[in-house]
């Protein structure tokens, strides 16, 4: 473009937004945060007839206080925009990033705001609610979400990332494309964006899945609470995350969210809290056995104890993992993973949506630490199986290792190591016969570690005497997963957490 051109289109720009900026407010509402154990609240306002804009401008008045922000319109959810610093936009055909355009209806609308953190009281906001008759966004290439279809089909180990978030999230800053095209050149077959609160990104999917034919967009969402995160893998429709709030609670988002067909999985459940990531560790209160996943790696922390637990309480959870990438692959720091580090392996019929949520559900998961280069594990284990768990009174359990050699392979039950072997070839296998427990289960996995850090973690198989699966439940011959088990030294954990603290500190969610 020549130069005076582009000058001339910056110009235009600035003008248009100074313009924005004088805009009067139909309507300011100042207020204080009401107190109380409630985490959100809701400013009303009244759309008349014929909008076809809204602009809503937010301040939470203080350097200390944080609040997050969201809009509701009479019939539900139009965006939750979190810790978004610029205002508001949603309109018919266009709206700002993680808003959802659609039909303006007349009606009492509500600005949806978290408290965040409250720490001067009395902790103020100031709203300014600008109604427009004429849009001044663009109109966007959206259109309604649709299942991209089969990208692959073949029967193998497909290797994903299942948490990563574009600017879609507040607290993200790059471009669906840009994402995507970094979660192509790390050689990933599928990628889930997992925005918080928000499906705002779905109707801008359909757009540009055709420029990655063989990356495949897995659907999601990562519920982000005050209490802790979770990812709806496969999800499509919103789902209310205000738990405690109008009757909402974590009980029914999961179902809500497995009625679509989607998996539920803890992120990051043992991520420090406080001001270094707020409302990041988990600490609501649920059945273990509704729970789909669990994020045994995420980023650089290590659920692993955590999810150990779960099962040791009677969770079935697969192992999955993700980097939470915000950045695509840009960012830095001692905190930071780029996309693909942990890299997820799922093993499925073939590259669809529905095909790695049903690798997922059946527990066939590898995860890999550090990168799609770490050693890979696949795991058998002998009998008639039904889902996470094989039938029989005896099975013969072993694993086929690739890309080990040199390191250590555990093998473990029940969530303590039962054999250590040194891994001296490639391919390496090893194998050993095992038995099921007269009541009850038994669980088993495999791992790779190196100096007593793992490289390969994956899910656990469960082993029950002999008995017939449930009726329409599939069954096959293998059980495919691993894990890992080694804690991070504390030192270098707390070293880790000084030069990072300034960064996280600067992320209100991850």
């Amino acid at each position: 473009m020549p130069s005076h051109l582009v000058w001339l289109t910056a110009s235009l720009v600035l003008s248009a937004n100074v313009a924005r900026a004088q805009e009067l407010c139909s309507e300011r509402i100042q207020g204080v945060v009401p107190e109380g154990v409630e985490t959100h609240f809701f400013v009303p306002f009244e759309v008349p007839e014929g909008t076809a804009e809204i602009e809503v401008r937010h301040d939470n008045l203080s350097s200390e206080n944080i609040l997050d922000w969201g809009l509701d319109d009479p019939n539900g959810f139009r965006g939750w925009g979190g810790g978004n610093s610029e205002p508001a936009v949603v309109g018919i055909d266009a709206a700002s990033r993680s808003y959802v355009p659609g039909p303006m209806p007349m009606g009492t609308w509500e600005v949806v705001v978290g408290k965040a953190k409250i720490v001067e009281t009395p902790a103020e906001y100031d709203v300014c609610i600008i109604l427009r008759t004429e849009p001044t966004l663009p109109p966007q290439p959206r259109m309604p979400y649709e299942d991209p279809g089969i990208l692959d089909n073949e029967a193998r180990w497909y290797a994903g990332d299942f948490h990563v978030h574009s600017r879609q999230s507040g607290d993200a800053s790059p471009s669906i494309s840009n994402t995507l095209g970094f979660a192509q050149d790390a050689g990933l077959d599928f990628i889930m964006l997992s925005e918080h609160n928000t499906n705002s990104g779905l109707t801008l999917y359909g757009s540009v899945q055709p420029d990655f034919p063989k990356l495949l967009i897995v659907p999601g969402v990562e519920w982000t609470t005050y209490a802790g995160h979770a990812n709806a893998i496969g999800a499509i429709d919103w789902v209310d995350h205000k738990v405690g709030v109008r009757g909402v609670t974590a009980e029914g988002a999961i179902e809500a969210y497995q009625a679509q067909g989607a998996l539920f999985s803890i992120n990051h459940p043992t991520v420090p809290g406080g001001n270094l990531c707020i409302g990041c560790p988990w600490e609501i209160d649920v059945d273990p056995g509704t729970v789909d996943g669990l994020e045994v790696q995420g980023g650089i922390w290590d659920g692993i104890d955590f999810w150990e637990q779960m099962c040791a309480e009677g969770s079935h959870a697969t192992a999955v993992g993700g980097s939470d990438d915000h950045e695509a692959g840009q960012g830095s720091g001692a905190l930071y993973r780029p996309i693909g580090a942990p890299t997820t392996m799922v093993f499925a019929e073939r590259l669809s949506v529905d095909a790695i949520l049903e690798g997922v559900r059946a527990g066939r998961t590898v995860v890999k630490v550090n990168s799609i280069d770490d050693p890979m594990l696949e795991t058998q284990l002998s009998g008639e199986r039904s889902g996470h768990t094989v039938f029989a009174d005896t099975a013969t359990l072993s694993v086929r290792v690739t890309g080990g050699t040199g390191h250590i392979l555990q093998v473990i039950k029940n969530g303590a190591v039962l054999e250590t072997q040194s891994i001296d070839g490639d391919p390496f296998t090893h194998e050993i016969n095992v038995e099921a427990p007269s009541e009850g289960e038994d669980r088993y996995r495999h791992q790779v570690v190196s100096d007593g850090d793992p490289l390969s973690i994956g899910s656990y198989v469960w082993l029950r005497a002999a008995e017939a699966p449930e009726p329409g439940e599939s069954s096959s011959g293998c059980s495919c997963g691993i894990v890992s088990g080694a804690d991070y030294d504390t030192g270098v954990l707390l070293g880790v957490l000084g030069l990072g603290a300034l960064y996280w500190r600067r992320r209100r969610t991850c």
